[in-house]
């Protein structure tokens, strides 16, 4: 059976757009970069409008880059930065507001708050999160008391609420669908993933009309067929999953025990646990892995807020490199005899720590500190907080064993010098695949399953190969020095000790 499939990747600092044959192999790709906004300290947002056009954009290129015409692709697949609330007029489709990203942390005090009236077991419960502003419900509670005339509006069902996906999904559609699928809908805050649905009691404290919000679906389903006028064909969007889900799909982490950690903008550790709903004593989260056809898989998950984001610090505000992949080079430079720590909570720090106001430090620093020394500070960190977060999932939940192998992607993952570090602190293997795009290619499958162009859940799981396997190399002794060292400077980085 011939035909494409479109997988649209939107991503906190850019949107991507990719083009898949009939074998699963990328035959156009386009990318495009879009403003960041921070209108005050902490605070993150973006221009829902500017995403959209990029995602236009990018799906023109795509299909240019493949040599194929619209109307060539079977089904679209989508994938999305999780928790950045979009909200927006359900009659002319504008945005109301600028997206808050997930990133943004404006309801720290007003989860402090909540904290403070005892609710948190209860959002625990339902939910599997904490509360902390990087989940969009008190963002969305937030746009809903400081908005002019929004809460009324919304009370009358005039606004629609949606994460990334379901703006996307009602845009493609002409506005026909306000559609979400479980994975996103499990980052809300005021969804329970048992019962998968949103939740009144959650809903009525945050203060949310249910009439704003989206319908909830499976991962692989039918969200609506896009409009002609729109992209020039009528297409079945066939599949959504949010950016680290995705990726445990795309790395066909299908199997209870098999673990994934995609190295992005910041750093997403997921633990496939099956139809077990562990609750972390750990300060990590419980969340939705995937839904297929009814049945709700879960995973431990671990987020780390900067990891990538602070490669582009180094290039960006400290000027240390010209592009991102130089600063494995300068990593090599560096000298072996000094120990320097940097602890990236430039959005405070996330699992299992949740320290909204903790702040990034660098420690360590000699005369003879410089850029390279800095850089194997940063990617090093990436593993120091990877290992906090496998080292709490061991804790959890017997499934994790020290004989776990750690499946990754993400762009950082080109660098061998940092998957081998990562191996060493970790003392654990790590598989690189050969097509480190899995979350595109995650939702790229959903949809071309769904579509019966691509193979089923096991035969996907088949097609999965290593491109190189990382084996720790450091001596027990470094490795204990070493993540003793990191330990320290986090504590002394946290304001909730």
């Amino acid at each position: 059976m011939s035909g494409y499939i479109l997988a649209i990747d939107q991503g906190t600092t850019s949107t991507r757009s990719m083009i898949f044959d009939q074998d699963m192999q990328i035959v156009g790709v386009a990318q495009q970069e879009f403003t960041q906004h921070f209108p005050d300290s902490g605070w993150v947002e973006h221009d829902a409008e500017e995403i959209w056009q990029s995602v236009l954009k990018t799906i023109d290129r795509a299909v240019a880059a493949a040599d194929i015409k619209i109307g060539d692709v079977t089904a679209i697949g989508i994938t999305n930065q999780r928790e950045t609330v979009v909200v927006w007029d359900r009659e002319t489709g504008k945005p109301v507001h600028h997206a808050i990203v997930w990133q943004d942390r404006r309801t720290a005090r007003f989860c402090d708050e909540l904290k403070a009236r005892g609710l948190e077991p209860l959002f625990t419960e339902k939910t599997g999160l904490l509360l902390d502003p990087y989940f969009s419900g008190t963002k969305l509670s937030w746009l809903l008391k400081n908005v002019d005339g929004l809460k009324a509006r919304a009370d009358k069902g005039e606004i629609c609420f949606g994460t990334v996906d379901s703006w996307l999904i009602y845009k493609l559609t002409g506005g026909k669908v306000h559609a979400t699928d479980a994975t996103n809908a499990s980052r809300t805050l005021i969804y329970d993933i048992s019962e998968n649905r949103f939740d009144d009691e959650l809903l009525k404290i945050l203060e949310i009309p249910h009439a704003m919000l989206p319908e909830v679906k499976d991962c692989a389903d039918d969200f609506g067929i896009t409009e002609t006028s729109v992209l020039g064909a009528a297409i079945p969007i066939l599949g959504v999953a949010g950016d680290q889900q995705a990726a445990v799909i795309g790395n066909a982490c299908f199997e209870p025990g098999m673990m994934k950690s995609t190295y992005g903008t910041g750093c997403f550790a997921l633990l496939n646990t099956g139809s077990d709903r562990v609750t972390s004593s750990n300060r990590l989260l419980t969340t939705i892995a995937y839904r297929m056809n009814g049945k709700t898989t879960y995973a431990l998950e671990g987020s780390i807020f900067i990891a990538g984001a602070a490669v582009q610090w180094l290039r960006d505000e400290m000027g240390f490199v010209k592009v991102a992949s130089d600063t494995d080079a300068l990593a090599m430079r560096a000298d072996p005899n000094q120990r320097v720590y940097l602890v990236p909570a430039f959005t405070g720090l996330g699992a299992p720590h949740w320290d909204a106001d903790a702040r990034g430090a660098i420690f360590g620093l000699t005369r003879s500190s410089g850029p390279a020394e800095f850089a194997r500070a940063v990617l090093e960190s990436v593993a120091y907080q990877t290992n906090d977060l496998l080292e709490a999932m061991k804790k959890d939940w017997s499934g994790a064993s020290d004989q776990t192998v750690l499946r990754v992607d993400g762009g950082m993952v080109a660098s061998d010098w940092t998957m081998q570090r990562l191996a060493d602190i970790l003392d654990a293997p790590v598989d690189r695949p050969m097509i480190l795009e899995t979350t595109v290619l995650g939702a790229a499958w959903l949809a071309g399953s769904r579509a019966g162009l691509w193979p089923d859940q096991a035969g996907f799981a088949a097609t999965w190969k290593r491109n190189r396997r990382f084996e720790p190399e450091m001596q027990s002794s470094e490795r204990q020095q070493a993540i003793a060292g990191w330990q320290d400077c986090v504590s002394r980085c946290l304001t909730k000790r």
